[in-house]
């Protein structure tokens, strides 16, 4: 994994210029100065345009220039060489964002344009509240998991740090992807949990079945995605990727997704189930690695059975304006899983799930083992544990333990 690392460690992302679509404009932070209600129809002629979506029918935008009542917001520009200047949009009633007096919004600078067009609000600022939120899932899983959860935290943002500075420029510089993905991911992996977890051969163990699932996932995926001949370049994001950088591979680019996207499940799965076997040695540490393996095996069960049908819902919710639109039109099951939008994430379910089934034996099994080499020889009393003499029995005492009554 480290000479992994170092190999593949890229100089930084590649730079390019700017082709002033998408996320690939220049943009500026602004406030909205000030909201008039004016008549459709007479801004209409006005020459002004109109900030989001434009793109309304023909006919419905006739309609609204008629009878409908617009907004005509000014904007003052905060960050930038053009701090403190203005300009105007129009806001038509039938768009969905609706812009309000004093509202924080984000605007596109396109400098070749002509100076009253230079300028256009593409979104709302939202730090504020994403900040907020944030520091309230911080401060949720410090008080909960107290020294663990200020461990986890760091170990997050570890795994942003590997994720900005490693994956996306070695993959924007033409390393292979998959190649990225299962370096990056096992860095990650090892980072977070022995940092939250403790150098231990229980997180050893952890750790291993986590690889061992991995490697499952890319072979699965690899075997798959080619098998079923996904391009990974299915959306206009994803389009624009493969237009500044020809040379990436995106096929690769959705198979290292894939591994990304699992590992973090995996890593649940893995330490519960050695967590669970390690649990059940201390409880009763003359069981063999057969009584310990069967014993985690039961737990694992109701482990797959949650998680799966959590990634499925996952995925599904993600894809929820897709189905709606294969819904509009009436499409059949089979016609929608055979697009390449809904395919691709059929395979990443799939396989992803495929890697989480897997992992569950693969890391009890390699528990079991492990932790059954400290079991103690048989007959011997485990450690602390008083010795009962003979015609004692125990009853239930005080605080859950024993004591003797003679016969």
């Amino acid at each position: 994994m480290v000479v992994g690392l170092v190999v593949l460690w890229p100089g930084g992302a590649p730079s390019h210029e700017r082709t002033g679509v998408g996320f690939d404009r220049q943009t500026q932070q602004a406030t909205v100065t000030k909201v008039v209600e004016v008549s459709c129809k007479d801004v209409g002629a006005s020459g002004v345009p109109p900030t989001g979506n434009t793109s309304t029918a023909e006919g419905s935008s006739a309609v609204q220039q008629e009878n409908g009542t617009c907004k005509k917001a000014t904007i003052t520009v905060d960050t930038g060489k053009d701090k403190g200047r203005t300009f105007t949009e129009i806001v038509q009633p039938d768009q969905s964002r609706q812009l309000e007096e004093g509202q924080k919004v984000v605007v596109a600078y396109e400098p070749s344009a002509p100076k009253d067009l230079q300028y256009s609000v593409t979104d709302v600022n939202r730090k504020f509240p994403m900040a907020l939120l944030a520091g309230i899932f911080a401060l949720a899983v410090v008080v909960v998991g107290r020294m663990r959860g200020v461990m986890a935290l760091v170990a997050l943002a570890i795994s942003f740090l590997v994720l900005t500075f490693f994956i996306l420029p070695a993959i924007l510089q033409g390393s292979n992807p998959l190649v990225v993905a299962v370096v990056g991911a096992s860095a990650i992996m090892l980072i977070a949990l022995y940092m939250c977890h403790g150098l231990s051969a229980r997180t050893s163990v952890a750790v291993l079945g986590t690889l061992l699932s991995l490697l499952l996932i890319g072979l699965l995926g690899s075997g798959f995605i080619d098998w079923a001949a996904l391009t990974g370049n299915t959306d206009d994001n994803t389009g624009l990727i493969h237009g500044l950088y020809p040379s990436i591979d995106m096929s690769g680019l959705l198979l290292a997704g894939v591994i990304i996207g699992s590992l973090g499940v995996l890593d649940d799965v893995t330490v519960t189930q050695t967590s669970a076997v390690w649990e059940l040695h201390e409880a009763n540490p003359t069981m063999g690695w057969r009584g310990l393996y069967r014993a985690g095996i039961r737990i694992g069960r109701d482990h797959i059975a949650s998680v799966v049908n959590t990634l499925v819902l996952a995925y599904a919710g993600a894809a929820l304006p897709l189905l709606l639109l294969f819904s509009i039109a009436q499409s059949g099951v089979g016609t929608v899983a055979n697009s390449e939008l809904v395919a691709e994430e059929i395979v990443r379910t799939l396989v992803g799930s495929i890697g989480l089934v897997a992992s569950v034996p693969v890391t009890t099994a390699l528990a079991a083992l492990v932790v059954s080499a400290d079991r103690p020889e048989k007959g011997t009393a485990p450690t602390g544990a008083q010795p009962v003499p003979a015609g004692a029995q125990q009853t239930p005492g005080r605080g859950g333990r024993g004591r003797r009554r003679k016969r």
